[in-house]
């Protein structure tokens, strides 16, 4: 029978194993890194001076049609993609463009199969996801993932910041200093300056020059008419007439 290791003998190996572990991780990090100088398989349109793709990349094809800004932070396990598949030829315009200084949070998807564009200073929370192709669901015989997709350009200004999981679907066009909110999903314009939150994404604050931060402008809600008035008797309340109803459209009220 063997002997067994004595308890502080074995927490000292352990202790040992995770140590070697974890610095050969570290390097494995340091050497799988993508920068300018060392660009790996991947031989992107343009890479900018101090850009940094952590280890392990997520799915990255079409890089000839990929353009990195200087001083980009591109997390762990993000996919950057250009074209519907690898291998295809895009033209001779780049498709997706990162400006300098943008920072995109771990496991992140941005996919371009037509032009997608993202100013600078553009921070992403971890896991959001940018698309400028959805599926269509015309036919309902079909199934909805073998139908031909639509696309529609994507643009992303400058200073903008995406929360936690959110989402920016095909047709999108944020303004500048754009916050979304976590999980919020983006369709349509959004203005400069302004908090968009929810699925569909609605403006919640915007900026006004005069007042800062100020709530959306709302419509007020319909006012409610009684049955029986005539369309004399509303033109009279909106220009600030009183409403007289005529004999036997409205109840009379009694004096108080």
């Amino acid at each position: 029978m063997p002997r067994a290791v004595p308890a502080p003998l074995r927490r000292a190996l352990t202790r040992t194993a995770s140590r070697a572990v974890h610095r050969a991780w570290n390097r494995l990090q340091e050497a799988g890194a993508v920068t300018r100088e060392r660009p790996g398989p991947h031989a992107f349109r343009g890479i900018g001076t101090g850009t940094r793709l952590a280890f392990p990349q997520g799915t990255v094809f079409g890089a000839p049609w990929i353009e990195l800004g200087a001083h980009c932070v591109v997390g762990a396990e993000v996919t950057l993609t250009a074209g519907m598949m690898p291998g295809l030829d895009l033209g001779p315009d780049p498709v997706l463009t990162l400006g300098d200084g943008v920072v995109l949070g771990r496991g992140s998807h941005v996919i371009a199969h037509s032009r997608v564009t993202i100013g600078d200073d553009v921070f992403f929370g971890p896991y959001c996801y940018v698309t400028s192709t959805n599926h269509s669901y015309d036919d309902p015989h079909e199934p909805v993932g073998k139908q031909w997709p639509r696309a529609a350009p994507v643009e992303i200004g400058s200073g903008s910041w995406l929360g936690h999981g959110a989402v920016v679907l095909p047709g999108a066009r944020l303004g500048r200093n754009v916050v979304v909110a976590a999980a919020s999903v983006v369709r349509g314009d959004v203005p400069d300056h302004a908090v968009v939150a929810g699925a569909p994404a609605r403006v919640v604050r915007r900026w006004d020059a005069d007042g800062g931060w100020q709530p959306p402008l709302r419509t007020p809600p319909p006012v409610p008419v009684p049955e029986g008035v005539t369309a004399e008797q509303l033109l009279a309340l909106a220009e600030g007439d009183a409403l007289v109803p005529e004999p036997g459209t409205l109840e009379e009220r009694p004096e108080r």
